[in-house]
């Protein structure tokens, strides 16, 4: 391979930045929500945005969404999925910005929430949001599209849960995800049949003396391309 001249620079004639914006979603166990913040710097400072900044020279736009999360959450090993370019010419008033956006997919209980508070985050439900800056809307909108549809497909929900969960509050998961109800007594036959979560000897007793079984995601279990629609498709 031919050797290049580490002083060669491309000639440029303007400046165009990279930034990675991400939406985090979790789950608290009866709504979907949404992580915000407030933006701390001009134009647009106080308003509610998503988390996002530009990204460094020396890392990849994957590693820059990686260190975002880190910073604003104290979380290393989460759900992360790449969604989408947002590269309108005037989407940001400034200077011309391209935006890479990233949904993330986190355990509300395992969120560092002294991280939190230092961003100024809050928790919205994805139906209470208030405005956003720029084209993060747009970013809220298509994250949560991409997210009912890799959903369908795959068990990707089970990010949202913690380790030990009742069948109901699975229920809850999915019905918030698509916005939608479903009859109990079918949801919990068709989680069952298809051998993907497993019943612990935990028992959740906040609603009732008697309890209700803990069950736990059998993280080894593949699913069947035959049973990928039979589950999550609401």
């Amino acid at each position: 391979m031919k050797l290049i001249n580490p002083h060669l620079k491309y000639s440029t004639h303007q400046k165009i930045l990279v930034a990675v914006d991400c939406s985090i979603f979790g789950f608290d166990s009866k709504t979907l929500k949404i992580l915000l913040f407030r933006r701390k710097v001009e134009p647009l400072k106080g308003e509610w945005s998503l988390i996002g900044a530009f990204l460094q020279n020396d890392l990849s736009i994957v590693d820059g969404a990686k260190q975002i999360l880190l910073e604003s959450t104290g979380l290393s090993d989460i759900y992360l999925e790449q969604l989408r370019t947002y590269g309108a010419v005037k989407r940001d008033p400034v200077e011309r910005v391209i935006s890479v956006g990233f949904y993330s997919l986190i355990r509300i209980d395992e969120l560092n929430i002294r991280s939190v508070e230092d961003f100024d985050a809050k928790w919205f439900d994805i139906n209470e949001m208030p405005e956003l800056i720029l084209d993060h809307g747009d970013m809220v909108k298509d994250a949560i599209a991409a997210f009912q549809l890799k959903a369908r497909h795959e068990p990707i929900g089970f990010n949202l849960l913690p380790e030990h969960f009742t069948i109901p509050q699975l229920q809850s998961l999915y019905e918030s995800i698509y916005q939608t109800k479903r009859d109990s007594r079918n949801f919990r036959k068709k989680v069952l049949s298809l051998n993907i979560i497993e019943k612990t000897d935990l028992k959740d007793k906040t609603g009732s003396k008697k309890g209700a079984f803990l069950y736990t995601f059998k993280k080894k279990v593949k699913l069947k391309n035959k049973e990928r629609h039979f589950l999550f498709d609401f």
